[in-house]
C-alpha cells in the first residue's frame, strides 16, 4: 500500500473522531448506501443494530491494522471470501460502499474533512476493497 505516514495519520486520527459517534456514523452509512442502491437493502437483516456494530468494528479493525499489514491482509481476504460466497457481493457493489463510506466520513467529520482526508481514505478503501474483491474472485474460480 502506497500510504504515506501523513495519510496513515489522517486516516487513523479522523477515525478516532468517528468512533465516539459510531451509532450516528453507522446510520449515516447505511442510509446513504441504501439511497445509492436500494437493491442492496435485501442483503441485510431487517433489524440493523448488530450489523451496524459489525460495520464499525470491522472499520476499526482495518484502520488499526494499517500499521500491521501482515496481520490485516489475511483478515480482509477472509472477509472478501465470505462476502462473495455467502452474501453474493459483486465487485461493483464495493464502489457503492466506498461512496457511502466517504459520504459518511464527510458528514461525520464536518469541517475537519478536507481533500487530504478524502485522498487518504480513498486510497485505503481502494486497497482494502481490491483485496476483498480479489479474494472473492479467487474463491469463485477455485470452486
Amino acid at each position: 500500500m502506497a500510504l504515506t505516514p501523513e495519510q496513515l495519520t489522517l486516516v487513523q486520527s479522523s477515525w478516532a473522531k468517528v468512533v465516539p459517534i459510531a451509532d450516528i456514523a453507522a446510520d449515516l452509512f447505511y442510509d446513504k448506501l441504501f439511497e445509492l442502491d436500494p437493491a442492496l437493502r435485501p442483503l441485510f437483516p431487517v433489524a440493523m443494530a448488530d450489523q451496524k456494530k459489525k460495520l464499525m468494528k470491522m472499520i476499526s479493525l482495518a484502520v488499526d491494522g494499517l500499521t500491521n499489514l501482515e496481520e490485516l491482509v489475511p483478515k480482509v481476504e477472509q472477509l472478501g471470501r465470505r462476502h462473495s460466497t455467502y452474501f453474493k457481493v459483486t465487485p461493483p457493489m464495493y464502489a457503492t460502499v466506498g461512496a457511502a463510506l466517504l459520504d459518511t466520513l464527510a458528514k461525520g467529520l464536518g469541517d475537519s474533512w478536507d481533500e487530504a482526508h478524502k485522498e487518504a481514505w480513498t486510497l485505503v478503501y481502494g486497497v482494502l476493497s481490491s483485496t476483498m474483491i480479489d479474494a472473492g474472485e479467487e474463491k469463485k474460480s477455485s470452486e
